[in-house]
């Protein structure tokens, strides 16, 4: 069974073939969500913190607290999504509608009043991060289902999903290299041009166009296939309480809670790198904006070999596995340039520092990149071991408790950088190349504090992950015949 085609179905025909061009415009919409991701990620505490002058406390608690609220809008999109009725199915209504919003929403972020108080811009921040996120995951939650939908078989989920995590990438990688080496490389009257607030505006208006354009690529390129996705389930309206009981059905799953808690560890560590690479990258290695695009490109490689040996190194094995010791070999990969520059082990500048953390980060995202579309894959898995269960399938309710649970967590990873770049003393905008050894040491004995605890957790949680490739088809298997079931003696309306 390698078509979601449900057994109610009116006859359609064949499904158009979900070939190469397919993946390609159906993966490229996940690039919006790392432009977004990235900006989230590397500018918006260092803008509002470093160039707004918004003590850095008052930025991580507010994003923690405007992704906390953003990530109850993800399982009631995801519910809606699962139930809704229309002649363009269920998913791309919600795909179209992101578009716009999001994109001016995104610009807007970027534009705070510069004669406000800082309350007042403290609030615009959270606000704007709010309504930005929300649409934007508006397009992402019904996007991402659909790899758990246009296929069940065990090895082709990995390879769409490695279409979706290769965009995602280098969508992102492309706007934060571009804004490092051209919109900030050279800004009259700043040595430094990311401490210019005039160059997140273009940022701002290039990043959402092209999140636009790429969303609206993905949602028309994957029109066609609406006819043969799986359909809302037929039943009666239900209470608010009936509708939150079955969304716990659908949840209630030791898998699920498995990947779930992988999930929050992960954006936990997540958030404090990502967050926290912009300090370590100014800061503990003395690099320029310049050279800190360069080392961006890494993920570019990174992804790209991703997207092959994902499948390769899952063919005929669990995607458990292989997804533990790439996970290990990311938090070692991650946490050996920096205990070896503690240790004086490592270059101390130049060229060969640039080209030992250039290298070393490019087999890192290899193995980083490879472990996320494994788990994505294990999530979609979660889909039919939920419907096995339950009798109804939930794709956009599961795919959007993974990501409630990474926003809600990413808020604690960006509060754990506020608190390590408060205990490193970097909380007040010191002047870079004038920060003291001790300020430099605690900065890198914080973050790897913060990455062994949480990627830690996040591999004890994996262990307890137990669908296999073989217990996969004894679902599927389970499922078809309980369609078989249903179509030889239907309920009664």
């Amino acid at each position: 069974m390698t078509d979601a085609v449900r057994a109610d179905a009116p006859p359609l025909g064949p499904r158009p073939k979900f070939g190469f061009g397919s993946q390609f415009l159906y993966g490229i919409g996940a690039a919006a969500f790392g432009i977004k991701d990235n900006g989230f990620r590397f500018f918006l505490v260092f803008f509002y913190n470093q160039v707004i002058g918004l003590p850095i406390l008052w930025v991580t608690t507010a994003l923690a607290v405007a992704l906390a609220v953003d990530s109850i809008c993800d399982p009631i999109i995801g519910q809606m999504s699962d139930h809704w009725k229309s002649r363009w199915g269920r998913r791309h209504p919600f795909m179209y509608a992101a578009i716009i919003p999001g994109c001016i929403l995104f610009i807007l972020l970027w534009m705070p009043p510069t004669g406000a108080s800082d309350l007042f811009k403290l609030a615009y921040m959270v606000v704007l991060a709010i309504a930005s996120r929300t649409f934007i995951t508006m397009f992402e939650i019904p996007s991402s289902t659909l790899v758990a939908e246009l296929t069940t078989d065990y090895d082709q989920r990995t390879r769409i999903v490695g279409w979706r995590v290769l965009f995602a990438w280098w969508g992102g990688l492309i706007l934060y290299i571009f804004t490092l080496t051209v919109l900030m490389a050279h800004r009259a009257g700043f040595k430094d041009g990311r401490m210019d607030p005039s160059a997140y505006i273009p940022y701002g208006v290039i990043a959402a166009i092209f999140m636009g354009l790429v969303m609206a690529a993905s949602a028309i390129g994957t029109h066609r296939f609406i006819p043969w996705l799986p359909k809302p389930p037929v039943e009666p309206p239900k209470g608010p309480v009936a509708v939150v009981r079955d969304m716990f059905a659908s949840l209630a799953s030791r898998h699920l809670a498995a990947i779930l808690g992988v999930a929050i560890f992960a954006a936990a560590a997540e958030g404090v790198g990502f967050s926290i690479y912009t300090y370590v990258v100014s800061y503990f290695w003395g690099l320029s904006p310049a050279v800190q695009g360069f080392l961006g490109t890494d993920a570019f490689f990174g992804s790209t070999a991703a997207l092959i040996l994902a499948p390769i190194l899952s063919k005929g094995r669990n995607k458990k596995t292989v997804a533990i010791w790439t996970l290990i070999t990311t938090v070692l990969l991650s946490a050996a340039p920096l205990l070896l520059r503690l240790t004086g082990l490592f270059p101390a500048g130049g060229a060969s520092l640039v080209w030992t953390l250039y290298l070393i980060g490019i087999v890192r995202s290899t193995a980083g990149i490879t472990c996320t579309i494994l788990i994505v894959g294990m999530m979609a898995d979660v889909v039919e071991d939920s419907e096995a269960r339950t009798g109804k399938r939930a794709e956009g309710l599961i795919f959007a408790a993974i990501a409630f649970v990474q926003k809600c967590v990413t808020g604690l990873g960006a509060i754990t950088t506020g608190f390590i770049l408060t205990w490193a003393g970097l909380s007040h905008r010191p002047a870079l190349g004038h920060v003291s050894a001790d300020s430099l040491t605690r900065l890198a004995v914080g973050y790897l504090g913060a990455l062994f605890v949480f990627y830690g957790g996040a591999l004890v949680c994996l262990y307890f992950y137990r669908i296999t490739r073989e217990s996969h088809a004894a679902t599927l298997e389970q499922i078809a015949s309980m369609e078989r079931i249903i179509a030889d003696d239907p309920p009664l309306p």
